[in-house]
């Protein structure tokens, strides 16, 4: 290929990588955690009082449970096993604002639980569950934006855009050398060898993956007016009439609500999933408009032999008063070749196949793309400091552009790690303290965020670097260690789960904190030790932003 081509995906791989990095960070980082949401939702989850019914019980749970609160029948769950974050055997939750709220924003929902007292009755009772997990979610759908609404989805599908160029551009500019550097690793005093080395290697072997995350990502941010434009252009728009529900002719009063007494009991639905599909395991029952004319329960659930359309897997549709199969299509292991396709879609991204072996694999991916951008922006900045010449005593003066690039990666990138390790740890002291009240998980996250961007702009990127990976050591190791005061210091009103998903969590923030600690010293020895005219050491490190005592001596001299 001609040199000149070279040089143009070059740049072109430069300028989208240095464009989209940042935001990509913070996507790939929140969404490796968000493999394990559940895991963190268990961790965060307090120990419930609520007397957890059995599922033979279920049925007049719920009867009774609709009779007081009919308007629960829209939608509401029947959870078919034990977990800290379920505390009642039913739930549903209400939207505040349900006319203007947004199908994946969680802020405004109220979530809802209900057992039966001791006299047999209905018990209801408002629950207010961490919002950390969803917060981490929404980091990751949103690459850092605040609020998951359309408008920061679009923001997101024009960097998944920009990451899909910078993948291209970037294979075909390691194409020429491919063969000859795809497992060079050339360790040395070469400092910026290495990382490009470390760059290529590391975005070569995940570039599959990558793929699919790029690409999904783009689905995901413009399906509806992809499916608004299939409508229009294909069906005629007769695609979402149809899937809309026929309203009753003006003037005739709306059917009866049909008695929820009636339904056949979960363990009779749960019977009849089984019989149909014997591999599919399970975990929810989904009632929608259950006293309604067109009652549907759907029983959620995963099979590891199967793909799954959604992250907590497929369900298979069944009418609630006969029990008869309405629909399967997203049964996992049942789909036809078209919803198959779709789901395909779903299940690479969200690693819903192939069970816990590909959770994990995912979150070292996950981990490893965070990484990549990290190093991508750190490669930029080095590519173009100003070297010290030789025989000169006075260190060059770096350029702005690098300083203030260097800080801003630094800042952000390390900002949202130690947000996010704030916010989980976070989690259960505030709930110590205010008890439901105030979950002030989105307060603590933006808190360091901007903190750790503030710094990394006054202090320099050099010194910056060392104090904030110290700082995300110390923010993570501070999950386990919460667990340990749950178990030695119970008047501090906190608590231990000990199921393994739990336990899992505080063991992963272990590593973590030892990788982050590790990588402190390492940068540290850079700091001091590394080349003086690099604007990673601490001889030539200064402020992207000057102070105004710096500005009046720059202008005296």
């Amino acid at each position: 290929m001609r040199s000149d081509f070279i040089r143009i995906y070059k740049s072109v791989h430069t300028w989208t990588g240095i464009v989209a990095g940042i935001a990509l960070f913070i996507a790939f980082y929140a969404g490796a955690l968000t493999v394990f949401k559940e895991p963190l939702a268990r961790w965060a989850a307090p120990p419930s009082t609520l007397h957890y019914v059995s599922l033979e019980q279920a049925q007049e749970l719920l009867v009774r449970t609709l009779a007081a609160h009919p308007d629960s029948a829209r939608d509401f769950s029947i959870h078919l096993r034990d977990a800290e974050h379920l505390p009642a055997r039913m739930s549903w939750q209400v939207r505040e604002d349900d006319a203007g709220a947004d199908d994946h924003d969680e802020s405004s929902m109220r979530h809802y639980t209900a057992t039966l007292d001791a006299s047999g009755g209905a018990q209801v009772l408002e629950q207010h569950p961490s919002s950390m997990p969803a917060l981490i979610d929404t980091l990751h759908r949103v690459v850092g934006l605040p609020v998951d609404s359309d408008p920061n989805r679009w923001v997101m599908g024009v960097i998944a855009a920009l990451y899909t160029l910078a993948l291209v551009s970037g294979v075909i500019v390691l194409l020429p050398s491919l063969v000859k550097d795809f497992f060079a690793l050339r360790i040395g005093r070469n400092i910026k060898r290495m990382w490009l080395d470390a760059h290529n290697v590391v975005g070569i072997i995940s570039l599959p993956f990558h793929i699919v995350m790029a690409l999904s990502s783009v689905v995901f941010a413009y399906h509806d007016g992809f499916y608004y434009l299939q409508d229009k252009l294909i069906h005629d728009g007769k695609w979402s009439s149809a899937s809309s529900r026929a309203r009753p002719a003006e003037g005739t009063l709306p059917p009866p609500p049909r008695d929820p007494a009636a339904m056949l009991a979960p363990t009779e639905l749960l019977a009849r999933a089984q019989d149909f599909a014997p591999g599919f395991a399970a975990s929810q029952l989904q009632y929608l408009q259950a006293t309604g004319p067109r009652a549907v329960v759907r029983v959620w659930g995963k099979d590891e032999t199967g793909v799954s359309p959604r992250a907590r897997g497929g369900f298979l549709a069944l009418d609630p008063y006969t029990g008869k199969v309405l629909s399967s299509d997203f049964l996992p292991g049942r789909q036809d070749t078209p919803n198959l396709f779709i789901s395909s879609f779903f299940a690479l991204h969200m690693a819903s196949f192939g069970g816990t072996a590909v959770q994990w694999m995912y979150f070292l991916l996950g981990l490893a793309g965070a990484w990549l951008f990290y190093s991508g922006n750190l490669l930029w900045v080095e590519t173009r400091r100003r070297k010290q010449a030789k025989g000169e005593n006075q260190l060059p003066v770096q350029r702005r552009d690098t300083r203030l690039m260097a800080a801003a990666t630094v800042g952000i990138c390390l900002g949202s790690v130690c947000g996010i390790s704030l916010a989980i740890a976070g989690s259960k002291w505030l709930h110590a303290l205010f008890g439901g009240a105030v979950d002030g998980a989105h307060l603590l996250y933006y808190l360091s965020f901007f903190a750790c961007i503030a710094w990394a702009f006054l202090g320099g990127a050099a010194r910056a670097s060392v104090h904030l990976l110290w700082l995300a050591c110390a923010t993570t190791l501070a999950i386990p260690l919460t667990t340990l005061c749950g178990i030695l210091f119970p008047a501090l009103d906190l608590w231990a789960n000990t199921s393994a998903a739990s336990l899992g969590v505080d063991l992963t923030a272990l590593a973590g904190a030892a990788a982050f600690a590790w990588m402190a010293r390492a940068t540290t020895r850079r700091v001091r030790q590394g080349r003086t005219d690099s604007i990673w050491s601490a001889a030539s490190d200064a402020p992207a932003l000057p102070t105004s005592a710096a500005r009046v001596s720059s202008v005296s001299s």
